[in-house]
């Protein structure tokens, strides 16, 4: 797989220094908090990320998934938000929830989920994510808490695949195009 990697952009030493800085960021944001803090898992990209940056947060949090795509095949956006694993909760007025999220691109799916959420009836809600491009967002949408910036490129690595595969690689990579093109 080494192979179809143009370039390293994000490499395993600065992965485990951004997620320790915002790992203190959360901590200092929620310590004098009376609600439950909760970290939301975006499928499937942002397993990796969470893992590492859960460890690192010195507070009680509490872990939850969602499955939420505006992704078809390979590299297309479809334009729409389909949830396909809903956070099932009661007590949601009782938690402070910080999506977690690999990468943005568009910001319409967090901007989405971040309204849903809310109307929900989340205490609060904020967002988190490994990787910004903000040179792709087609709505107004800044996280609260962000890794890294980066070029537009299509990156692969830490959590993010293409087509479900190059997950498993411990940094963030820049997928050659002619593994992508032509499909």
């Amino acid at each position: 797989m080494n192979k179809d990697i143009a370039e390293i952009l994000v490499d395993e030493k600065e992965i485990g220094e951004i997620c320790s800085r915002i790992a203190e960021e959360i901590s200092r944001d929620y310590k004098n908090s009376d609600k439950k803090l909760l970290l939301l898992c975006i499928l499937k990209g942002s397993v990796v990320f969470m893992g590492e940056l859960m460890k690192r947060i010195d507070l009680p949090v509490e872990i939850d998934f969602m499955k939420v795509s505006s992704y078809g095949a390979g590299t297309a956006t479809t334009g729409s938000i389909n949830i396909h694993l809903d956070l099932q909760r009661k007590d949601m007025n009782d938690i402070d929830i910080i999506v977690v999220e690999d990468i943005i691109d568009s910001g319409r799916t967090l901007s989405h989920l971040t309204e849903y959420l809310k109307l929900k009836g989340a205490h609060s809600v904020r967002t988190c994510t490994l990787l910004d491009k903000p040179s792709r967002r087609e709505v107004e949408f800044r996280p609260d808490y962000t890794g890294k910036i980066i070029p537009d490129k299509f990156v692969v690595g830490f959590g993010l695949d293409y087509d479900e595969m190059y997950r498993a690689l411990p940094y963030v990579g820049v997928l050659r195009p002619e593994v992508y093109e032509g499909k």
